[in-house]
């Protein structure tokens, strides 16, 4: 028999999986966590992230082992040195081919590197990764690239991510795509790499944006890098409307992403949190975005 909290998570939406393949190491592919995700949570959907590669390939060559598997599975790219950028070709491929999100700069960003300048708290690459890809000019303006790559996202109604870019970077980013009419923006962790506080944060929420935090940074099995108040005040401050709740894990040595919402959500409920609410961010929002 499920327990009570496995009952509201039932059906929810991770819409940051880091499952392999990955120059990091990963404890599982994409179709061994979608069958995780499933037998455990019945969830409708995963969306599975590399910092290096179009995971869409991946996905469709995991097909055979995928077919009865109930959860589905996108892919997207993260716009780093190993994609060439801000690459509209590679957007459109991904895009095409059936991706769902496109992430900007994640590790090529400046910020990131600011903040990681020798991969601390990450595995060492494969690859080098602090190849530096810029969104901003000199004079402040976004350099020529994003529009090109806006205008694939908003032609295939996908979803924009932030990245690990500037908070500043990402708000000219957004403002642009608002201008294309891309409705569907998210921004991971604003208090992790990124550095957003909550006043940024509702002027990315004014654009239209979903604010996105991770269980990985709550997850006492994995060092937890801030207590459950820090999360629970993050949800009440911005509303559960404009909050999406994903994993962020899939890294070997680390918690399932299932293991992971079990204790954080749960954690959440014993502070006083609704579970409409809970539901409204693992289930509803990320659906939303996903347009599923």
């Amino acid at each position: 028999m499920a327990s009570a909290i496995e009952t509201v998570l039932s059906g929810m939406v991770d819409m940051h999986c880091h499952s392999g393949p990955s120059p990091f190491p990963r404890q599982f592919n994409h179709a061994e966590a979608a069958r995780d995700a499933y037998e455990r949570l019945q969830m409708k959907a995963i969306v599975v992230k590399s910092h290096h590669h179009n995971t869409v390939m991946d996905v469709l060559s995991m097909e055979p082992q995928l077919r009865d598997v109930p959860t589905k599975v996108f892919g997207g790219i993260a716009l780093n040195g190993m994609v060439g950028g801000l690459n509209p070709w590679a957007v459109q491929m991904c895009l095409q081919m059936g991706g769902k999100v496109v992430w900007f700069p994640t590790f090529s960003s400046g910020r990131h590197i600011d903040c990681h300048p020798e991969h601390a708290g990450f595995p060492t690459p494969t690859v080098n990764l602090t190849v530096e890809k810029t969104v901003v000019s000199r004079d402040g303006e976004l350099v020529p690239e994003v529009g090109p790559v806006l205008d694939q996202i908003a032609e295939a109604d996908a979803v924009l991510n932030g990245g690990h870019m500037y908070p500043e970077d990402i708000a000219l980013v957004f403002a642009a795509a608002k201008e294309r009419g891309i409705s569907r923006m998210v921004v991971s962790h604003p208090d992790f790499v990124i550095g957003a506080d909550p006043e940024q944060c509702r002027q990315y929420i004014e654009m239209g944006a979903f604010i996105e935090h991770e269980m990985h940074m709550y997850d006492p099995e994995a060092g937890m890098k801030w207590p459950i108040e820090n999360l629970y005040n993050w949800i009440s401050a911005l509303g559960p409307e404009h909050t999406v709740l994903s994993s962020d894990f899939g890294q070997l040595g680390l918690p399932k992403p299932v293991d992971a919402f079990l204790r954080v959500c749960g954690a959440l409920l014993d502070l006083g949190l609704p579970e409409r609410d809970l539901q409204l961010m693992v289930r509803g929002n990320p659906s939303h975005l996903l347009n599923i």
